[in-house]
């Protein structure tokens, strides 16, 4: 799979970028800090995920001035093109076509196209609190099989939903109706951890082969789900709910379900989060996201496209020219964005350099293809 052409306008500081084509391989983006480098792989990203991750509301992503910023590009696949066109409004939400037809469900598009993306952003991964490592595990689940997308609407609805009548009850005795509702939580909780664990199942022995090969060191990435019984899930799930249920009304909340999951991370038999360097940390949520990129390959059978931002800034000469060498020879399309010369290698499929959000491909590398 790769991206055969790209365009966008308004973007960031991308008043207009285009360019076609693009090649397989590596890409090198080269520029200094906030010339918009980083926004053009964001933009390349939205054309998969209708939405940044570095950015909460639409708003961020479109020029000053103006009303919406647009994202095209096509995939090209082992089962056709496929054409993206996104308009990115200040307010509301973002329209999208697929082959000049509306889609109004992400995994209309995912089922067709996969990227992904790492950047600094990454980095509460290991870091931040249980939820963003939750999410992480989400991210992983919809690259791997977007149509799973069902499985955290219909957890969210029914945990809303039961929260909703904890906290308005306020008589003594239990909720009339909870009942319904816990089994309404068991059966989809037990879809959604069954997914999360089958994603972790297929993505942890890539992550620590890239971890290996780029620091040295054993990666333990394990699912630590916050209800688990191989043999019988829901029966453990309703057990737990039913163990919890005084302290549920007590403090007026769901205590038990996958909204409470967490990911262990160890590096050497400690915990990245607590006991890892900056470098670890960081080659840590690296690794993490090309090991989910490695997954998707082998389940879709083509690589996604992988867009990789500023991979060097926390790791040492060595291992900078160790995730170089690795990189360059991935299957499939890669973006790396570095703002230091230095990190550009020696062969390069292609280099653009980005001043002020003006994209200019290296002709030396790759012949005049593309303006900003």
């Amino acid at each position: 799979m790769r991206l055969a052409w790209i365009e966008l306008r308004r973007f960031r500081n991308h008043e207009h970028t285009h360019l076609d084509p693009l090649l397989g391989g590596l890409t090198v983006v080269v520029a200094p800090n906030g010339e918009g480098k980083t926004n053009l792989l964001e933009g390349l990203f939205v054309l998969y995920a209708l939405g940044s991750p570095r950015a909460s509301a639409n708003s961020a992503l479109v020029q000053d001035g103006h009303d919406a910023a647009y994202a095209r590009g096509e995939f090209e696949t082992a089962h056709g093109k496929v054409l993206v066109e996104v308009e990115i409004p200040v307010k509301g939400a973002s329209r999208v076509k697929v082959n000049r037809s509306p889609v109004r469900r992400k995994r209309d598009l995912r089922r067709q196209v996969r990227a992904v993306m790492f950047g600094p952003f990454d980095l509460p991964i290991v870091i931040g609190d249980p939820s963003k490592r939750r999410t992480f595990l989400d991210e992983a689940v919809t690259a791997l099989w977007p149509l799973k997308e069902t499985a955290f609407t219909t957890y969210d609805r029914a945990l809303r939903q039961r929260n909703r009548l904890l906290k308005e009850w306020d008589r003594p005795g239990v909720p009339a109706g909870i009942e319904a509702w816990d089994e309404e939580l068991v059966l989809a909780g037990t879809a959604l951890v069954q997914a999360r664990y089958e994603a972790i199942e297929r993505l942890a022995p890539h992550a620590a082969a890239e971890f290996e090969h780029l620091a040295g060191d054993e990666l333990v990435v394990r699912y630590r789900p916050n209800v688990w019984d191989a043999s019988d899930l829901e029966g453990a799930f309703r057990a737990r709910i039913a163990e919890r249920r005084g302290d549920e009304l007590a403090r007026r909340a769901s205590l038990v379900g996958p909204h409470r999951d967490d990911l262990t991370l160890e590096v050497r038999d400690l915990g990245a989060r607590s006991a890892g360097s900056h470098g670890e940390t960081w080659a840590t949520a690296l690794c993490l996201r090309i090991g989910l990129a490695s997954a998707v390959t082998e389940e879709l059978g083509e690589p996604p496209v992988l867009l990789v931002d500023d991979p060097f800034s926390a790791l040492d000469p060595a291992r900078r020219d160790r995730l170089l060498t690795h990189l360059a020879a991935r299957d499939g399309q890669v973006f790396v964005s570095v703002a230091d010369e230095a990190d550009v290698p020696a062969e390069p499929g292609a280099v653009w350099d980005v001043q002020a959000g003006v994209v200019t491909p290296r002709a030396t590398a790759i012949g005049p293809r593309g303006v900003g």
